[in-house]
């Protein structure tokens, strides 16, 4: 069965963060089920440069300000629709931010243009390509599912990545986004008085997942619905929590190029190249001790004021820390101003940098994941892959894919990481404390490496039942 997704950005042509490397993987995983997923994404420079022997399949002779045309092509192992519109995204950088670092003021338009045509593609303008469902992902895709009820076409899914971005612009930008006026209500696009792109995917979609079956749970409540708990209740029986994978061509100790030395399972002892390299790197003295790493925006939302506040524990207990991010301006200062109390001890690169974080992951002893949510989470299951024990909060995705190591666990010889909750500065110290504990003893902490190195943390199992989800919505 052929599918569309329909996506802001996809790895490895355009990343800001989880969403990408979803999006990029999922079509290869697919493709063993059976299911053709092609992805519509806006045509940014970068997408536009990569796109290999593109042909123009369709064209809109005004699009939101401008004229836009449809290609089709390959860009490495993706097969693409690229919505070409110069207008709305022929800019450079960060694809939702300006130079200043806000919001492009159109993003409403450059995402209701890419959810319109979509929902085109879907309704058969492509002779060669007729999807019996569509797939949206998060709020810049949020319409396409009103697109389809209002206007026609097949089922629709869509996926909330974090239920916190939403995409709610002013009531004044309804009359321009091509819907019937009925739209704007309650079951439509209407939201708080305006616009919301995600809650008119989430009232719109046939079938609504995201990216882990505890986070399912959670944004049915209040206290993690972000306004949205009442609706999601509302669209439970057509809810489903399908936990994120990775790609194991790209994240594979074994064969990753990106590493100083490669390793396996049975060979796990060869990592200490990799932190010798990540020592290098990050200006930390070198050592067999404990080496934590961070690889994260440093938000609130990801726990980093916790990190902050655990700084000087850190560097008594006898660990260093590797830290790579950026995000809210007070936290970086605070986080840089830590490191530099701490010359040796604690390292730290501002910005996003994915040979890095690979290297990070073969080489660090432990990564730090103390989000207050996290709807998935992408870089515990790197952690697993790389033998890097994950340390994280006992939240959304991140409980259901680590396994504790307490008493009974480590015991039975199954875990994998370390968790801790509630959130909060006394439980993150007591979880750095457990980590220094179960690190001591080399046996058990290699057994605890191991085990996550050995976990299925592929797209296998959550590709199958993508695919029945599908087949189900089409009637097949």
């Amino acid at each position: 069965m052929k599918v569309l997704s329909v996506a802001s950005e996809i790895y490895p042509l355009i990343k800001t963060g989880g969403l990408a490397d979803v999006t990029g993987a999922l079509p290869g995983a697919l493709a063993r089920q059976g299911v053709a997923m092609q992805t519509l994404v806006p045509g940014y420079p970068a997408i536009m440069k990569a796109l290999e022997n593109p042909s123009a399949v369709h064209e809109v002779p005004e699009l939101f300000g401008g004229p836009a045309k449809v290609l089709s092509g390959r860009a490495g192992e993706l097969q693409l629709f690229v919505l070409d519109a110069p207008h709305l995204f022929n800019r450079t950088g960060n694809p939702y931010l300006g130079p200043d670092g806000k919001d492009w003021p159109d993003n409403a338009q450059r995402y209701a243009a890419l959810s319109f045509v979509a929902a085109e593609i879907g309704r058969g303008v492509i002779s060669s390509f007729a999807p019996s469902v569509v797939h949206a992902h998060d709020w810049q895709s949020g319409l396409v599912p009103a697109y389809l009820r209002f206007g026609g076409g097949p089922k629709s899914v869509i996926t909330v990545h974090n239920l916190a971005f939403q995409g709610h612009f002013p009531a004044s930008l309804f009359p321009f986004l091509k819907l019937p006026p009925h739209a704007f209500g309650i079951d439509g696009v209407e939201y708080f008085g305006g616009v919301g792109y995600l809650k008119a995917g989430l009232a719109c979609a046939d079938a609504i997942t995201t990216v882990s079956p505890a986070y399912a749970q959670e944004i049915c409540t209040p206290e993690n619905g972000m306004g949205l708990d009442g609706l999601l209740r509302t669209r439970s029986p057509v809810l489903h929590g399908i936990v994120n994978g990775i790609d194991p061509s790209v994240w594979n100790p074994a064969t990753d190029p990106l590493i100083a030395q490669t390793f396996d399972v049975k060979t796990v002892q060869r990592r200490i190249a990799n932190k010798r390299s990540v020592e290098e790197k990050f200006d930390l003295d070198r050592g067999d001790g404990l080496l934590y790493c961070v690889i994260s925006r440093l938000t609130l939302q990801k726990g980093m004021d916790l990190l902050a506040a655990s700084a000087d524990r850190i560097v008594k207990s006898g660990a260093r820390l590797a830290i790579l991010g950026s995000g809210d301006a007070a936290l970086e200062q605070e986080l840089a101003a830590t490191a530099m109390l701490h010359p040796g001890k604690i390292g730290m690169i501002t910005g996003y940098n994915e040979p890095l974080s690979h290297l990070m992951q073969a080489g660090a002893d432990v990564i730090l994941i103390p989000s207050r949510f996290e709807p998935c989470g992408l870089t515990q299951l790197y952690g697993l892959r790389y033998g890097c024990v994950p340390l994280v909060a006992r939240v959304g995705g991140l409980s259901d894919t680590i396994v504790d190591a307490n008493d009974a666990a480590v015991s039975a010889g199954v875990a994998s990481g370390i968790q801790f909750a509630p959130v909060s500065l006394d439980t993150f110290s007591s979880a750095l404390d457990r980590a220094s504990l179960l690190y001591s003893d080399a046996s058990t902490w290699n057994i605890i490496q191991r085990n996550g190195m050995k976990a299925d943390v592929t797209w296998t199992r959550s590709a199958a039942r993508y695919a029945n989800l599908y087949r189900s919505l089409a009637g097949a």
